[in-house]
């Protein structure tokens, strides 16, 4: 076993689920009866999703739906990002984001959390929105995923490339 193994620490979403949540969220914003004239809508605007209702309420529930079809898609709510309702007009508004990657300030903590905690001989590189952990040990390695698995992180993770 002289080959390093190696796995990828990464924050993807996968786009064609979170348009399938939007599609679901706004056909049940649309036969509900309780969003029923109050100008409730959701919809992509760009690469952010766009909510509006009424009154900042109806605009909350709109939101919560929303979420809810993301969990129902298994995508981490962790990712999402939505404004506070803000009046535009005669409509209240949300603008959601859902970011994926890992920034390099979140890449270092997990780098550090893996050197000062995992197991010895275990190497985290940084790559871009993503984190190369590598060890000679296959057992090393799921130590480590159990490790971050563990931990309270704000940011969703994903581990990808195990070789």
């Amino acid at each position: 076993m002289a080959s390093e193994s190696s796995f990828d620490i990464v924050n993807k979403v996968d786009r064609q689920e979170v348009d399938n949540a939007v599609n679901q969220a706004a056909k049940e914003i649309s036969q509900r009866f309780d969003f029923k004239n109050v100008d409730a809508q959701l919809k992509w605007s760009g690469e952010s999703i766009e909510m509006q209702a009424s009154t900042e309420e109806r605009v909350n529930a709109v939101l919560d739906v929303f979420k809810d079809k993301l969990v129902k898609r298994q995508i981490s709510l962790k990712g999402l990002e939505a404004d506070e309702p803000k009046l535009s007009g005669k409509v209240y508004k949300i603008v959601a984001t859902i970011s994926a990657g890992i920034t390099q300030e979140n890449a270092k903590k997990l780098s550090k959390l893996i050197r000062d905690e995992g197991p010895k001989g275990v190497k985290a590189q940084i790559q871009g929105e993503e984190l190369r952990v590598s060890s000679k040990s296959r057992d090393d390695l799921q130590a480590v995923q159990s490790l971050i698995k563990g931990q309270d992180l704000d940011f969703a993770v994903q581990f990808v490339n195990y070789r």
